[in-house]
């Protein structure tokens, strides 16, 4: 793959992965209904939406500034914790697969943002080193 279409890929799928992640938090910051009902349906106590929304917020910024590459690691690291979570939390009350399916989804998009940027920053030390 050419070095401009990596770095194509990886900041079209950044945006968008960093767009849900803000529109999700804005639900959990502003305890939308959905969440709520989703938080009580998993056991989960109802502060727990501020602090998750706060969370995808910081990622989300996390993820887009490209300064810092151990806080954008962190961030990574923090997405795959709460897809992982969401899609265990589903599975523990015995939930309908299909509910798996969506953070199971984003995980997989969370990977390939994170693969492609693995290899924009190698492309980059490669210009930087020659």
């Amino acid at each position: 793959m050419k070095p401009k279409t990596i770095k194509i890929t990886y900041w079209i799928l950044t945006i968008l992965f960093a767009l849900a992640m803000l529109a999700d938090s804005y639900g959990g910051i502003t305890q939308q209904q959905a969440g709520k009902d989703v938080l009580q349906h998993l056991g989960y106590p109802m502060y727990a939406l501020i602090i998750f929304g706060v969370a995808k917020l910081l990622g989300a910024i996390a993820i887009l500034q490209t300064k810092f590459n151990i806080i954008k690691e962190w961030a990574y690291a923090g997405f795959a914790f709460n897809f992982i979570g969401a899609i265990a939390s589903r599975a523990f009350v015995h939930d309908e697969f299909s509910l798996l399916i969506p953070p199971l989804v984003m995980l997989v998009i969370m990977f390939v943002t994170y693969y492609f940027w693995k290899k924009q920053d190698q492309l980059n030390h490669q210009t930087k080193n020659n």
